[in-house]
């Protein structure tokens, strides 16, 4: 893969900040565009725009055919069995909570148990804890290792046969892990749960076939993968859809309305009240088919030697800790770090004079930050448009912000 000419695909990472090229390690928060997945939102309003679903003019039909075939697509994506099992929400947030407010109000019972893992980003735990509130559930975590990989005693011991819902992430936010999903799905389903999965920093970066991972839900977002904000992805198995009621109701998922009765439209267009995020669901389906032009190969090559090199420089500066695994073996395209005597805030501040743009704070993980006993953390995460010369320029940046502030 020649990064060279794919960086020009993405105008934004030619442009400059503060007076200097623009050094984007905030991946982890959102993606940058390719020009591809502009056009594509860019031409829907041009040419297609109609609603779906619901016209039987020519226009109409052509935006629904569009829209559908995006379905196909991410169906085929993460190798999910049948189209019926996808549907479109606004977020990896949004689908976590429809998780919780259908399966888990419906098949929650007293003192049933939801566990999670120690890592998780608010978005997985919060849903959790309210609906453990509602429903008089226990939350139980699943601690981790001292070098912030998932603790299987731990989670032997949390998963019990009174737990009804194991909600983790693929891939930490923070400290780059990546947990055993095929193996915690075992271990729900011999307990009789289900597990839920937030996908949001896995699909980017390495394959996903659903299956292999025996998982019940499986949620990202569109633009943590060069999509646009507003749209995401809810995969459920058929057989545990098919027991659920819908969350949200109006139209689009209807077949038939009386006063006195409604009838719900086949799945999943029972799940997508409303006109849908139309032009979000194509800029998705253009960010998958660059994806797939690349290859996860060829992206998954570029990120572990960022990655390293990103690791290998952090642990040469004195006074600097770096969060999870120290091995890129071990260690995904994130790495959250703090400098000695200076404030995470301060560090990134400084970064963005440089033109570096990392991000800082507790990264909607602040259960995550009382284990690690810090406060907030300094993060950079890179994706595989990213240079070594943008790693470099980091370091150098990194040095320049620890030597103003020991002056």
């Amino acid at each position: 893969m020649n990064i060279s000419e794919r960086r020009a695909d993405f105008p934004i990472l030619n442009t400059q900040m503060n007076g200097e090229p623009l050094t984007y390690l905030d991946n982890a928060a959102t993606t940058q565009k390719p020009q591809a997945v502009i056009d594509a939102i860019s031409h829907y309003y041009g040419y297609d725009n109609a609603n779906v679903h619901r016209g039987v003019y020519s226009l109409a039909a052509r935006a629904t055919d569009q829209y559908e075939a995006v379905r196909d697509q991410v169906a085929a994506f993460i190798h999910a069995p049948q189209r019926e099992s996808i549907f479109f929400t606004r977020s990896t947030t949004d689908s976590l909570n429809w998780v919780a407010q259908t399966y888990g109000e419906q098949n929650l019972q007293a003192g049933d148990e939801i566990v999670v893992t120690a890592l998780e980003h608010h978005s997985n735990l919060v849903p959790w804890q309210q609906l453990a509130q509602r429903k008089q559930a226990q939350l139980k975590v699943i601690q981790l290792t001292s070098t912030g990989e998932l603790d299987w005693a731990s989670a032997q011991q949390q998963v019990t046969d009174r737990t009804k819902i194991v909600a983790v992430a693929h891939c930490s936010n923070v400290l780059g892990v990546t947990l055993p999903i095929q193996k915690l799905a075992q271990l729900a389903h011999q307990h009789g749960a289900i597990i839920v999965v937030d996908g949001a920093q896995a699909v980017a970066h390495q394959p996903v076939n659903v299956q292999n991972l025996d998982a019940d839900f499986y949620a990202f977002s569109g633009h943590k993968l060069l999509g646009p904000t507003g749209v995401g992805v809810l995969y459920g198995k058929l057989a545990l859809l098919q027991t659920l009621t819908p969350a949200q109701f109006g139209g689009e998922m209807i077949s038939n309305v009386t006063w006195e009765h409604t009838e719900f439209a086949p799945i999943p267009q029972r799940f997508e009240a409303g006109t849908p995020n139309i032009s979000g669901v194509i800029g998705l389906g253009a960010a998958l088919t660059y994806i797939q032009q690349l290859g996860f190969a060829a992206i998954q090559t570029q990120e572990r030697q960022l990655t390293a090199q990103l690791l290998k420089g952090l642990l040469t500066f004195p006074g600097v800790t770096v969060y999870g695994p120290q091995q890129v073996t071990q260690h995904g395209p994130v790495v959250a770090f703090n400098v000695e005597g200076i404030h995470p805030h301060d560090v990134a501040t400084g970064l963005d004079l440089a033109g570096v743009a990392v991000r800082a704070g507790h990264h909607c993980a602040q259960p995550l930050m009382q284990v690690l006993q810090v406060p907030a953390t300094v993060r950079a995460s890179v994706l595989f448009y990213n240079l070594a010369a943008d790693i470099a320029r980091f370091l150098a940046a990194l040095q320049a912000v620890k030597e103003f502030f020991q002056q």
